[in-house]
């Protein structure tokens, strides 16, 4: 008796976690909507230059890139789990693809104007623009750095695994 009162105890344990374990999976796998507004001065971008240097730009940016290059825009949440996920991902494209696309982060929780002119539901949101500033694909929740690579390649910008 003790047995199955073990056993079954066990496995609503297992039940619990893997119930806990598919709720984190859909927030990571959907990314967050809620937005938690925090107070800022003046709307601000992460980009990276020429020179793999990261710079502060206005988020006001318009989809056309100044560098003449592709442009990846990030649309997240500093406080976001899956944009917190994606924050190294999107340094590692600053530094070591600068010279063939350029990778932006706007936070859309301080600056929910640029949620509304992108026209975002849910973050994060990836959108690729061709060097001419013209959308060419658009992807809700975490992106990993191989599927953005993969990404830029179908749209014909030269990447490779570095």
């Amino acid at each position: 008796m003790k047995l199955s009162l073990d056993l079954g105890t066990r496995y609503r344990s297992v039940a619990a976690l893997v119930c806990l374990f598919a709720g984190f999976s859909l927030i990571v796998a959907s990314g967050c909507s809620s937005p938690e507004a925090s107070e800022s001065a003046a709307p601000t971008a992460t980009t990276a230059g020429a020179d793999g240097t990261s710079e502060v730009a206005s988020t006001t940016v318009e989809p056309i890139a100044a560098t003449g290059l592709p442009r990846l825009v990030d649309l997240g949440a500093k406080q976001c789990i899956p944009c917190k996920m994606m924050a190294p991902i999107l340094e590692d494209l600053m530094e070591n693809y600068a010279d063939r696309f350029q990778t932006i982060f706007i936070d859309v929780w301080e600056h929910p104007e640029q949620a509304e002119k992108y026209g975002i539901e849910t973050i994060p949101t990836q959108i690729f623009f061709d060097a001419e500033g013209n959308e060419q694909f658009r992807h809700e929740g975490f992106m990993s750095k191989e599927d953005i690579l993969g990404n830029w390649a179908k749209l014909g910008v030269g990447v490779e695994m570095e």
